[in-house]
């Protein structure tokens, strides 16, 4: 994808001196006292901002934290506990700018964090003015934040229009180099794995994929309205009875192209939902009336895993079950280590598959972990994100 890259910019000496807008995702958790519970996306945004120091820059960085009323701001909204871990990783004070989109007062050299962005009146709307405004801030936005990429906004859209010159941060730019490298020209065969609770939530990106995967492994409560599509009984485990044709269209739309989306042939069963239910492995053809299927077999999970080490590229969004639940973990964490050791291009996104990702500590051996959850989603539906289309249209007015 041809857009303006950040670290290209700084190479070239085009940056010392100049105003640099940095649009950043820091919409962190926080406990009911304000502290941050997890900083994984301050720590991401910190590499843009040690660029644009290091390049001579003045530095201001936004984002938007929680779900603020525009035009009312609360203490709550606050990136004041942002600002300070910010300046703890840093080593460096953070200030906090509130009130800044009229001016700030920044020079060459200094990092100011400007407040809560989803406070000023017209940010969700991408109103002209308020983005006319935030351009006027600097000579160079810098969108670094894939988490909103998916979002016309002013401060990810509306500021792209208008600055001087709108870019590519690292951050983004690594995460347009995965996507590209995962669907634009992916090494074949490429194997996506979609995992979750319902076909509706998923459905346009399982129909997406059908068009472009080589194997489409489905898991969880998805997993159970295929099941059913092939005819086969699921007990009372979670599905939509409703939407068979459509997980039956899919299944033949992956055949005319000689592709498949794997059955589970043996499942983990439970009588009941919780973490102490025994856990009963039996074939996919004898489950009964009052079963519930939370994970797939170990026979399905040996099956898939030697298939993911014969991919060339791998996409993963979702467990295949209820990893939570040390009895019904087995099929995740197989295909989590499938992945670990497949020699494939591999890029996973996702809260859930993020955490499986941590829980099995394979971290370093999948080639790109996403930090987009609805940006990344959109990605696999097969839509040109906002930031993706804004920013090369500047870079190729």
């Amino acid at each position: 994808m041809n857009v303006i890259r950040f670290a290209d910019l700084c190479a070239q000496g085009q940056v010392a001196g100049k105003r640099v807008f940095i649009r950043a995702d820091l919409n962190v958790p926080q406990d009911d006292t304000g502290r941050i519970t997890e900083d994984t996306r301050i720590r991401a945004s910190i590499p843009a901002i040690q660029m644009a120091l290091a390049a001579g820059a003045a530095v201001m960085v936004t984002s938007h934290l929680g779900r603020p009323t525009e035009g009312a701001f609360k203490p709550e909204d606050s990136l004041a506990p942002v600002a300070a871990r910010m300046g703890e990783l840093l080593g460096r004070e953070v200030p906090v700018l509130a009130n800044w989109v009229d001016g700030v007062e920044v020079q060459p050299g200094q990092l100011v964090l400007l407040e809560n962005c989803r406070v000023n009146k017209g940010e969700k709307k991408n109103d002209e003015t308020l983005a006319r405004k935030m351009a006027a801030l600097c000579d160079i936005f810098v969108h670094d934040a894939f988490g909103t990429a998916h979002r016309a906004e002013a401060s990810t859209y509306g500021i792209a229009q208008y600055a001087p010159i709108a870019c590519a941060g690292p951050l983004l730019a690594a995460e347009m180099d995965a996507i590209s490298k995962a669907f634009l020209a992916p090494k074949r065969p490429l194997v996506a794995i979609v995992a979750g609770s319902k076909v509706s939530t998923k459905l346009t990106i399982l129909k997406s994929l059908a068009n472009n995967v080589d194997q489409l492994i489905v898991g969880g409560g998805i997993a159970n309205t295929f099941m059913l599509a092939a005819g086969l009984k699921i007990g009372k485990s979670l599905a939509e009875p409703d939407l068979l044709s459509e997980a039956i269209a899919v299944i033949e739309a992956m055949k005319a192209r000689g592709a498949a989306v794997p059955i589970p042939t043996d499942v983990v069963t439970a009588k009941a939902f919780a973490a102490d239910a025994p856990a009963t492995i039996k074939a996919a053809t004898e489950v009964e009336d009052d079963d519930l299927i939370l994970d797939i077999g170990p026979q399905t999970a040996q099956a898939l895993a030697a298939q993911l080490k014969q991919a060339g590229s791998i996409v993963w969004n979702g467990p295949v079950g209820v990893f939570e639940f040390a009895a019904f973990e087995n099929g995740t964490r197989t295909i989590a280590q499938a992945i670990a050791e497949s020699s494939a291009f591999s890029i996973a996104g996702g809260g859930d598959t993020l955490a499986a990702i941590a829980k099995y500590g394979i971290e370093k051996q999948v080639g790109y972990i996403s930090t987009g959850g609805g940006a990344f989603l959109e990605v696999l539906e097969g839509k040109t994100l906002p930031a993706f289309e804004v920013l090369a249209r500047r870079a190729n007015p």
